[in-house]
């Protein structure tokens, strides 16, 4: 990581009010910007074309927020807690080894309760809404199905919030079994669970969860599959729908009522009472008693009913029931199953049934040997829960029980879970934590038996292996270390789930429990570079962007996150760099490409969303040269000068070089507006005369500076007036505010002049001057420096006067427009205006003056030296006939004087030691100045004085003096 001092938390609370959503809102297309960029010179690829586009500007950004406005109200506070949380966080973690995760773990519980305390605002403001829902769904649907269910938006974001919370449960359960460390050996406390220890030698004699105890501090695979099992468990347990919502349907089909709370099967009971009376049977029903088999039916006589009322009665007599009792019994079972799948334990199942008067129901779940480990890793060594010495047999009865034909799909599913028969407990998963509990579930507790087979022989019957099959999913050692992945990747081939698999949270889930974060991050960061690229929104930035190679972007894991879904791209971007802190991607020092690509898009998403003060933390994360590119594309928006010294602040503080910042956000805003803008090879010819004439004289062209400023040229403005932020950057500024001039002139068409006039108000010379304390000099260097920094400061200052003088002509021009009619001349009005046009005239004058001598002529090398002898060519000429023009119109409403002062701008361009009559031959305009001193000696000759005259003046022209006949 870059080299950073950390910024208190307390900096980032306060922010701007333009903030945005997270939860995946999607951005004008036209305002696409994720990607920043890193220099081609040491990254590019081989022979990668290099191509050239347009980025975002100050008004596309605003365009953009507008629409997001009312999502970053309700979620941006959100965006501050996780960077004041990573913020207050990383500094423990230089403390920590590599392989110690107690601060990730720290980290991560601090993500989980900002998610958790979301969910619980988002569940209080949509929980009608969400009833409404549920109980649509339910009237609607025929069958146990809540897990396909479509959502609102309003409701989708708080699964979305829900998921996300789960999903950093998730990572601290991996990383709390990645990386034990004595400290999180206390993690109970924290929600997470505590390995077993070793410490308790295992004898014939000990209980069932003694042994399951021992085993999963043997077995590392199992412990982690076992910690993933709870985790779904947790997530069933806090996310799904009351259980009384999901047998609601089935539930109201068995006609009794709601709540399953009496009368078992009360319309078979009420059929066999109706034969036993009609018969005069004074004992029980039999199957073979004569003519029960046509007698003896459910309402539409479609199947024969049992004869007795026990619970084996439908598996022994292969009989069935009412059709409410089935819905009945199916409503039960699915109950059951609903506990199981939540990790209700024995207890919870044991009081429901009682309640309920089906207390033999619940003997099924006493088989599992999870039933008797508490959350701080400890058994019972005593007493009922102790339980019994061996359950494996119990299991494998339960697994046969899965498999009859006679028992319901949810019936199936309890003895599946119990036992780990896997087919049966596929059949009702509906979602992806369903599958995937089924399946770990199952290897768990296969595992398990095989460890006691292996480990306890003499704890199973004799002869038990050579007997009884077995059913539980199995897989030998090997398979098993890749099971993760080849599981998650298979559920996204399978027709029932591949939707919600290849859903967003469910890549980035299965990523961490496959453990293919890494390929993950890759493929998702190759896809927010090739999405952008595609968009044609960062083409201009391929010079400076990270080249991707293209191995990058191949893989088994697919690239499915949208560039648009900023909640999953925050989620991505802070766990890795909580992996890349623990060495398990990259390293603290050198980050992958798609992790740079992730936190680049998290950057500019939070400049979008105005949370600039947030920028300096997340790009101190980046490698060098690609946080200096990442935010010179983010401080452009940065206007205020509050803002902006805080920016310079937190800048400095994370270690950013704000100079070299600067510098490569003016190198891309001038790259973006070349594209735009056509440009000369050299420099054209200033346009300020029209090609009209008054007279003999051509006039000044009407307002020719323009006042259109580009969206590129005002972020090239507003880059420039961060250097009056600097102060040890003399020569840095000097050079870029004359490269700015320089290519401001360039522009085809005089474009580039308002741009260039505006950067002489806001950062001008004098401006500059008084922040050194009026030093033009620096001291840094010596004298060699100093006459270079020197050389430097008359080129910007030279470059500032052609402005100046320019705008002046403008101004002349202005109110040369103002002119009264004649007859109005000797008026108050026509004075008024004289007395506006001199102020005009003798302010051109002034700022002409300094071109006249030495103007442009001080270079750092010979290329220099070309370019600015361009310069000349291209500005003095047009300059100085336009102030021809200009003395000869004031000498007619002025006085004769300013025919003198056109006199003397002549003999100055012949001058022997004068530089301008070089520019006058080397741009072939020489012809044009000696016309307008030819006019301005024919008016000296014949016209006569105009205006207020000047007696000494008067003196000195002599024989100049006439009048007109």
């Amino acid at each position: 990581m870059a080299n950073r001092s950390r910024a208190a938390s307390g900096q980032h609370a306060t922010t701007l009010e333009t903030q945005a959503g997270v939860n995946g809102e999607s951005l004008p297309e036209e305002d696409t910007s994720y990607l920043s960029m890193g220099d081609l010179s040491n990254f590019a690829v081989e022979g990668a074309p290099v191509i050239t586009p347009a980025w975002p500007t100050i008004s596309d950004v605003h365009r953009a927020l507008r629409p997001l406005q009312a999502e970053a109200d309700r979620v941006g506070k959100q965006v501050e807690q996780f960077a004041e949380t990573l913020d207050r966080l990383t500094n423990d973690s230089r403390r920590k080894p590599q392989n110690d995760c107690t601060h990730a773990l720290k980290l991560v519980d601090g993500y989980r309760k900002i998610a958790r305390s979301t969910v619980q605002y988002l569940r209080e403001i949509h929980a009608p809404e969400k009833q409404e829902r549920a109980s649509a769904r339910l009237e609607s649907s025929s069958r146990y199905s809540y897990g396909n269910s479509s959502q609102s938006t309003a409701t989708g974001d708080l699964e979305r919030w829900q998921q996300e919370e789960q999903t950093w449960q998730l990572l601290g359960v991996m990383l709390q079994v990645q990386y034990p460390s004595s400290e999180t050996q206390q993690a109970s406390s924290k929600g997470y669970l505590v390995r077993p220890s070793k410490a308790p030698e295992i004898n014939r004699y000990a209980s069932e969860s003694d042994v399951w105890s021992r085993f999963l501090a043997d077995d590392d695979q199992a412990w982690e599959r076992h910690c993933v099992v709870e985790w779904l468990k947790t997530c069933a347990m806090e996310s799904g729908p009351a259980i009384e919502d999901v047998v609601q349907d089935l539930e109201s089909d068995a006609d009794r009522g709601s709540g399953l709370c009496a009368h078992s099967w009360l319309y078979t009971k009420e059929a066999i009472k109706g034969q036993k009376r009609l018969r005069s049977w004074p004992q029980a029903l039999a199957p073979d008693s004569p003519g029960i088999d046509t007698s003896l039916r459910n309402a539409d006589r479609s199947k024969s009913l049992v004869t007795q009322l026990d619970p084996d009665a439908t598996t022994r007599q292969a009989r069935g029931l009412e059709h409410q009792d089935e819905n009945y019994e199916r409503a039960t079972w699915l109950a059951c199953w609903e506990m199981v799948r939540r990790g209700q334990g024995w207890d919870s199942v044991r009081v429901w049934c009682q309640d309920r008067v089906e207390s033999w129901r619940a003997i099924a779940v006493r088989g599992d040997p999870r039933h008797h480990l508490s959350k701080d890793g400890k058994a019972p060594s005593s007493g009922a829960a102790a339980g019994w010495q061996s359950r494996t047999l119990w299991r494998k009865v339960c697994a046969i029980a899965a498999q009859s034909d006679r028992a319901n799909i949810f019936e199936a599913a309890v003895y599946g879970a119990v036992s780990g028969y896997l087919p049966s407990m596929k059949k009702v998963c509906c979602s992806w934590n369903d599958y995937l509990f089924a399946h770990y579930n199952c290897h768990v507790l296969g595992a398990f038996d095989e460890y006691i087979a292996r480990s306890f022989p003499n704890r199973l019957p004799n002869g038990f292996h050579d007997k009884v099959e077995k059913f539980n999913f199995n897989i030998t050692s090997a398979d098993r270390a890749k099971s993760g992945n080849h599981l998650v990747t298979s559920m996204r081939e399978l027709k029932t789930m591949s939707e919600e698999a290849k859903g967003p949270f469910k890549l980035l889930q299965g990523s961490l429990i496959g453990k293919t974060f890494d390929e993950f991050v890759r493929n998702n960061g190759a896809l927010l570079f090739q999405t952008m690229s595609r968009l044609g929104r960062s083409r201009n930035y391929t010079k400076f962007l990270r080249s991707l190679e293209k191995s990058q972007a191949e893989g088994k894991l697919p690239a499915l996150i949208k560039p648009d879904d900023y909640q999953i791209i925050r989620i991505v971007t802070h766990i890795s760099l909580i992996f890349e802190g623990l060495g398990i991607t990259g390293s603290k020092d050198v980050h992958s490409p798609g992790t740079e690509n992730f936190l680049d898009a998290y950057i500019s998403f939070l400049g979008r969303a105005g949370k600039q003060q947030l920028l300096p933390l997340y790009a101190s994360f980046l490698s060098r040269e690609r946080a200096i590119i990442c935010m010179a594309r983010e401080i452009r928006i940065v206007v205020e000068h509050g803002e902006r010294q805080t920016m310079m602040r937190l800048m400095k503080q994370y270690g950013l070089d704000l100079s070299r910042v600067l510098n490569m956000q003016l190198r891309i805003s001038m790259k973006n507006s070349e594209d735009k803008e056509e440009k000369d090879p050299g420099y054209p010819t200033l346009s300020v005369l029209d090609s009209k004439k008054q007279g003999e004289m051509r006039t000044i062209k009407d307002r020719f500076m323009g006042s259109a400023i580009s969206d590129d040229q005002h972020d090239l403005i507003n880059g420039f007036e961060w250097y009056l932020l600097l102060d040890d950057d003399w020569e840095e500024t000097l050079a870029t505010g004359a490269l700015l001039y320089r290519y401001l002139f360039k522009l085809v068409g005089s474009k580039g002049l308002a741009a260039a006039k505006e950067i002489s108000k806001r950062v001008n010379f004098s401006t500059l001057c008084r922040r050194r304390g009026g030093n033009r000099s620096t001291n840094n260097g010596g004298a060699g420096n100093e006459q270079y920094v020197n050389k430097r400061l008359d080129t910007f200052q030279n470059l500032e006067q052609l402005v100046h003088a320019l705008s002046a002509l403008e101004a002349w021009q202005g109110e040369v427009r103002k002119k009264p009619r004649d007859s109005d001349m000797s008026s108050p009005m026509g004075k008024k205006w004289r007395d506006s046009l001199r102020k005009a005239s003798d302010s051109v004058e002034g700022m002409i003056q300094p071109l006249l001598h030495g103007w442009l002529q001080y270079s750092q090398d010979e290329s220099e030296a070309v370019e600015l002898k361009q310069i000349r060519e291209a500005c003095l000429p047009e300059v100085l006939l336009a102030y021809t023009a200009i003395l000869n119109y004031s000498s007619q409403y002025l006085s004769r004087s300013y025919l003198l002062k056109s006199m003397e701008l002549g003999a100055t361009v012949a001058a022997p030691d004068s530089d301008l009559a070089e520019c006058f031959v080397s741009s072939k305009r020489m012809p044009e100045m000696v016309d307008a001193l030819a006019v301005t000696s024919m008016n000296m000759l014949v016209a006569e004085e105009y205006g207020i005259g000047n007696k000494k003046m008067s003196a000195k022209m002599g024989l100049w003096s006439s009048k007109e006949p």
